[in-house]
């Protein structure tokens, strides 16, 4: 390993933006010194198998190979797409949330939780009062 890699792995590790990409840079910084994968995992929460990844990733790509890549992350299960029928269900039953989820879900095709229905109406609020 450089001392300019050395470096950008520290300043990773202290001001990276994410905690999953600070615990990648402080597992190659650990390795580098001659921690076991297995220490290192112990240490930053993952397995010796992900810090193995990350270190081979790390030495392909650089720095920039320890950020998350865009599209790995959860998709919502409501987005903007549904805002009509959310809309059209809560005016066909103002009273019940359950049955205007119910009904958002036959039109939809889809299902979500009774908590994620409530936030994604809290998110429409917000947007009808700003």
């Amino acid at each position: 390993m450089t001392d300019r890699q050395r470096l950008q792995l520290e300043e990773g590790f202290r001001k990276g933006k994410s905690h999953a990409f600070r615990m990648r840079c402080r597992a190659i910084l650990l390795k580098a010194i001659g921690f076991t994968s297995k220490k290192v995992g112990e240490q930053t929460e993952m397995t010796h198998i992900s810090v193995n990844s990350w270190v081979k990733r790390f030495e392909a790509e650089g720095i920039h190979g320890l950020e998350t890549r865009p599209g790995r992350v959860r998709k919502p299960i409501m987005d903007c797409t549904d805002e009509k029928k959310v809309r059209r269900a809560i005016e066909n039953d103002r009273q019940s949330m359950k049955k205007a989820k119910e009904a958002w879900q036959q039109a939809s095709g889809k299902e979500a939780s009774d908590s994620t229905f409530r936030a994604f109406l809290s998110a429409l609020a917000r947007d009808i009062d700003v």
